[in-house]
């Protein structure tokens, strides 16, 4: 527990991006999900005057329906962070399921949902997205979800594959395979246990891809305007003219949020790809040996300069 507790301290100390992302990430969710402790309003609630600015009362002031909008941000954010868990772990499951079996069982496997993968990706996705939003109408963010996940797990599919192809044909399945193993402990134990660093940089990916593809067909009007979400907040803003009567906090708020939570994600998928990947963690240790050697160069000259100074006044 000592040494586990130790590398988790030692990883986000020499990780200033990953320390940074998980504290955006975290702060967010907790205000999310606990919306009700850090605000007395609820989100569709008219409590105030339309377009009050920023106060004491209303932190980011309110909006053309008098509802307050620092409620709104908080209690939007939880349909938004849904949308994109939703979206990544559908996305994930249909990679890892498609990728691994391609990748593993070969032959005619490989080749059919090769094809299939291949056939998907070749399909504009966000166009696409479009035209199923705009048929269904007012979808609510469920289905967006699901019409993101669906339209989204090709690339991460390729990668995986690609992955499982290298691993297929090292010594310790080779190994496994003369042993006896069956093709589920080999799936399970042998190949995944391999890729999770490289699938929690796909579903992270896929997060922030779910979530800003959500606020952009919700932007567009695609989704339902009675739920509170920060896509619906950036459209009624737009509807109500925010931004040319002066209302600039009904932007700023869901943006800076969506902003913030995507900066978050990144930083710790960059940092997870620097574990993950060898040559970056190779350079992250030369940049650490060069800086030591700097310190100890300019130290090393300090002393000289002073033994120096000493003997001239000798």
């Amino acid at each position: 527990m000592k040494k586990l507790w130790y590398q988790f301290k030692e990883f986000f100390l020499n990780n200033p991006k990953a320390a940074i992302g998980m504290v955006l990430v975290l702060g967010i969710c907790i205000l999310c999900f606990f919306a009700p402790l850090f605000t007395d309003y609820l989100p569709n609630a008219r409590i105030a005057r339309p377009h009050e600015v920023p106060s004491a009362d209303h932190i980011l002031g309110t909006t053309r329906m008098g509802r307050d909008v620092w409620s709104q941000v908080i209690y939007g954010g939880r349909i938004s962070i849904l949308v994109g868990l939703v979206a990544g772990i559908f996305v994930m499951f249909m990679a890892m399921v498609v990728g691994i079996s391609a990748g593993y069982f070969g032959g005619i496997v490989d080749n059919v949902l090769s094809f299939f993968t291949n056939v998907v990706m070749v399909i504009p996705s966000l166009p696409l997205m479009l035209v199923l939003a705009s048929y269904l109408d007012q979808v609510s963010p469920l289905v967006i979800a699901v019409i993101i996940g669906a339209t989204s797990w090709p690339f991460g599919a390729r990668v995986i594959r690609a992955q499982t192809l290298s691993i297929r044909n090292r010594d310790f399945i080779h190994a496994a395979e003369v042993m006896g193993e069956s093709r589920r402990r080999m799936v399970f134990f042998e190949v995944m246990p391999n890729m999770l660093a490289i699938l929690g940089s796909s579903f992270i990916s896929t997060v922030i891809y779910a979530i800003m593809t959500e606020a952009t067909l919700e932007f567009l009007g695609l989704g339902d305007p009675l739920s509170v979400t920060w896509g619906v907040m950036l459209y009624n803003a737009q509807q109500t003219s925010a931004i040319r009567i002066g209302a600039w906090w009904e932007i700023l708020a869901p943006s800076m949020a969506l902003a913030s939570l995507a900066i978050g994600l990144a930083l710790v998928n960059f940092s997870i790809d620097e574990i993950s990947n060898p040559k970056l963690r190779a350079q992250k240790i030369m940049a650490k040996f060069r800086r030591e050697q700097a310190k100890e160069d300019k130290a090393r000259q300090a002393a000289i300069s002073t033994n120096k100074a000493l003997e001239g006044v000798a």
